[in-house]
């Protein structure tokens, strides 16, 4: 399989795949973390059409189009004004319709739970999401992520653990991810992808499309 991992810096996903055989590439505005030379830098926009089996978009930019950040869009935050916050809500939906859209079999993309201004201004085609969260894949941590798919199968769970009860320590250590403190990485540390996720992706997803490659051709 011929795949494309974009808005990914990190090479968590490209690698999961790659390292089931499938030919994976990653592209994104800033370059991979990992130095590696299957990552492409620029605009998933302008890679879309060329020839891939499958499409997986793991982290678009969705901070005006989830619902923790709805509040925004009503208030900014201090500098930043009510049209510079609808405006990156109608880029990052721009974005997100561009690759659902894409002349591509195969198309998962992540993104978590959206407010109803973020929703309206999707493809009318667009089905619910599947929401997961890493805990379902081995992974001690809550972040409930959508995932928006096409011509794949929803995502079973691979090692479900028992969530720790709210107000223990465990419990805070697994909201990690809702607990980050605010900083120029917090972005970076809130949109890596959980090993478990991207193993049950390439495992699951790659399957699927190589089941379909040998019935089909």
């Amino acid at each position: 399989m011929r795949g494309l991992i974009g808005c990914e810096t990190s090479g968590v996903m490209r690698r999961a795949f790659a390292a089931r055989g499938h030919d994976m590439w990653s592209v994104d505005l800033l370059p991979a973390e990992d130095g590696s030379n299957r990552h492409i830098t620029g605009d998933v926009r302008d890679y879309l059409g060329e020839g891939w089996d499958f499409l997986a978009v793991c982290h678009p930019p969705c901070t005006r189009l989830c619902n923790s950040g709805v509040r925004w869009l009503h208030t900014p935050p201090p500098g930043r004004t009510q049209a510079e916050m609808w405006a990156e809500l109608d880029e990052g939906a721009a974005l997100f319709s561009a690759c659902w859209q894409a002349p591509i079999t195969r198309v998962a993309i992540e993104n978590p739970v959206m407010h109803k201004h973020a929703r309206a201004r999707l493809p009318a085609d667009l089905p619910r999401p599947q929401i997961v969260q890493p805990w379902w894949f081995g992974e001690p941590a809550f972040k409930a992520t959508g995932w928006y798919l096409r011509g794949l199968p929803e995502l079973a769970p691979t090692n479900k653990l028992t969530p720790p009860k709210p107000g223990t320590a465990a419990h805070k250590t697994w909201s990690a991810v809702h607990r980050a403190p605010p900083g120029p990485e917090r972005w970076r540390f809130r949109s890596r992808t959980f090993q478990g996720i991207a193993e049950a992706c390439a495992v699951q997803w790659g399957g699927h499309v190589e089941q379909q490659e040998a019935r089909y051709g």
